[in-house]
């Protein structure tokens, strides 16, 4: 197996409270802060750092609204979001397909 495909691994995504937060997304045009804190079964705190560095990345867009006078924070997947993501699951895929029989 050649080192290449892991060293070639968003770290921003590889991390498993971002990968889960990206495949959710990815599922859904949108989900509720709620949503996705119960989803991964996170803090708030812990689901607000992810979802920043997710933003921070330019992967996930934040929209803060308001729904029967109550705040609501839902989060979407960017265009860049979107294409990160698929090219992180087709690297997996590489490695996956690259270590078939090597057990």
């Amino acid at each position: 197996m050649k080192p290449g495909p892991f060293l070639q691994l968003d770290r921003v995504i590889h991390e498993k409270v971002r990968m889960g937060l990206m495949s959710m997304l990815a599922a859904s045009p949108e989900l509720s802060f709620t949503e996705l804190r119960e989803g991964l079964q996170l803090t708030d705190g812990n689901l607000t750092t992810h979802i920043r560095t997710l933003q921070e990345a330019g992967y996930v867009a934040v929209t803060k609204a308001y729904r029967d006078n109550r705040p609501l924070t839902t989060c979407a997947l960017t265009p860049a979001g979107r294409k990160a993501f698929a090219e992180y699951l087709a690297l997996l895929a590489e490695i996956v397909r690259q270590n078939r029989g090597a057990a």
